[in-house]
């Protein structure tokens, strides 16, 4: 997936393809599409600053929960480094009744949803098997197996469709779906399915893959022959390749794509052509599989970078990053605070939330292992 470039290393792919859509150079210049930047015309320059400070908080979240596996307090933790913009844009254009379904890499998704970002700390402490309510945030919770949450917004957007939800013309009522996930869960058969039963039935779904690249160590060129928004068109469903370190094109795409879904016109497919910056997870190393080149590269098309350079052109005062730079210090310090602070909990927790009322199995292996442990407790006394 990737081509020879000018300055002699590997250029992501996308850089020469029509039809990738792009309304944000990485040199901070807009760029005009006829069919897209309509769609983010009323952004105005606060409304700018503020996709830039969702990326710069969400950033900086990412970094010290990062620093905080490495210093045992997180079991693990996979970084977002790099997708933030992806993640934001797409975040912002969905309206407060539709419903993402976030694999686990979407720390920017579930910020834009109004969950508390701390909140997913507990999952990688080993507290929680969630951290939050979806249903108060219309955010599904993290999913760990690879691909299968497709299938779940896939059915959720089916009944959205037959509550009536969709194509009434009612913007207090019509809504529609996102699912998240990587180029790698595009060659899981959960995905395929979920493409299969969307495209039949007109769901109102919105398949949001971050090509970031990399699946887990295997380059995209390993995971597919063609590029992966064709996989859409396969299914019969409408697709389109982004950039994915374009914020606005982000956006804009999604927001089509939305009220399209919302209005009744089925799926749609979006490649959002992005880069893993950091490691897979904190357990990998990114050093095994490649090179320092083809990360300069990208690191040159920093989604954050882009979108300063645009807002200094458009006159956000030095004022607005220096008092940015100062809160996401402060974000730094509470987060630190917060994970020190979440208690153990009992071991008995584990068999709460397994089923929605009282099994006889669970009960049993509970008072199993009360009785076990109190046996502890007893020979020490």
């Amino acid at each position: 997936m990737f081509t020879p470039g000018a300055d002699g290393v590997n250029a992501p792919v996308g850089e020469t393809d029509d039809d990738l859509i792009q309304l944000l150079t990485p040199d901070g210049e807009r760029v005009h599409h006829q069919s897209y930047s309509p769609r983010v015309d009323h952004l105005d320059r606060v409304a700018l600053e503020g996709l830039y400070r969702d990326m710069v908080l969400v950033r900086r979240f990412d970094t010290e929960a990062t620093s905080l596996q490495r210093h045992g307090e997180l079991g693990l933790w996979p970084p977002s480094l790099g997708q933030e913009a992806a993640q934001i844009g797409s975040g912002r254009a969905m309206a407060p009744r539709d419903y993402a379904f976030p694999s686990y890499r979407e720390l920017g998704v579930v910020w834009t949803r109004g969950v508390d970002l701390r909140s997913t700390l507990h999952l990688f402490r080993g507290e929680d098997h969630g951290g939050w309510d979806p249903n108060e945030h219309n955010c599904h919770l993290y999913t760990l197996v690879i691909g299968s949450h497709a299938l779940h917004a896939t059915g959720y957007a089916m009944g959205v469709q037959r509550d009536g939800d969709v194509g009434t013309g009612d913007p207090g009522r019509d809504r529609a779906v996102v699912a998240y996930f990587g180029d790698g869960a595009t060659a899981q058969g959960d995905v395929s399915e979920a493409l299969t039963f969307a495209s039949v039935n007109d769901a109102p779904v919105v398949f949001f893959c971050q090509n970031n690249h990399w699946a887990i160590s295997e380059p995209t060129q390993r995971q597919s022959r063609v590029p992966l928004y064709h996989r859409g068109r396969g299914f019969g469903v409408p697709s389109v390749r982004v950039d994915g370190n374009d914020v606005l094109a982000s956006y804009a795409v999604t927001a089509e794509a939305l009220e399209r879904a919302r209005s009744g016109g089925g799926p749609t497919f979006i490649e959002a052509v992005t880069y893993r910056m950091g490691a897979h997870t904190t357990s990998d190393d990114p050093t095994r599989y490649r090179t320092r080149a083809d990360e300069e590269v990208w690191r040159r098309r920093d989604p954050i970078d882009r979108m300063r350079i645009l807002l200094e052109r458009e006159g956000t005062p030095s004022e607005f990053f220096t008092g940015l730079e100062n809160e996401a210090e402060q974000f730094g310090a509470e987060i630190r605070d917060y994970c020190h602070a979440i208690p153990s909990p009992p071991v008995e927790r584990i068999f709460e939330d397994v089923y929605a009322t009282e099994q006889a199995q669970i009960s049993s292996d509970r008072a199993w292992l009360t009785d076990y442990l109190a046996g502890f407790e007893e020979a020490a006394s």
